[in-house]
């Protein structure tokens, strides 16, 4: 399968999707002016990557200093994915980092921890 690479913009993350690795990867501020167009091809490549995935062990690693509403409609629906398959006996794991002094990118990513059954890590990072 192909790795799914796009670029960040300003308002978008940079989605590195390697199953090489099985390192699947969202880093940056996600407001994009439409936000279910941009994670789109997201959720297909997710679909199709799942349908194919076997007993390795895949891990999920988010960093988002900003997210908007439908942009964490979207993240919600694609870890929506991820807890389904992990459901269904796959191995997957989340961690989630969040800058320490950011208590809106903490309690975000709290909030979706608390909806998943998945092993989820909020890590913290200093700023230096």
């Amino acid at each position: 399968m192909e790795t799914l690479y796009v670029e960040a913009t300003k308002s978008t993350p940079e989605v590195r999707f390697d199953p090489q690795s099985s390192v699947l990867s969202l880093k940056g501020q996600s407001y994009p002016e439409n936000a279910f167009k941009f994670y789109e091809p997201v959720f297909e490549w997710v679909d199709r990557y799942i349908a194919a995935l076997g007993s390795e062990e895949v891990s999920i690693v988010l960093n988002f200093p900003y997210i908007n509403t439908s942009s964490a409609k979207c993240i919600m629906m694609l870890l929506d994915r991820f807890n389904d398959a992990h459901l269904q006996g796959k191995k997957l794991r989340i961690q989630w980092f969040c800058r320490e002094d950011n208590e809106s990118e903490i309690e975000c990513a709290e909030e979706f921890k608390e909806d998943l059954e998945l092993p989820f890590e909020i890590i913290f990072l200093r700023e230096d």
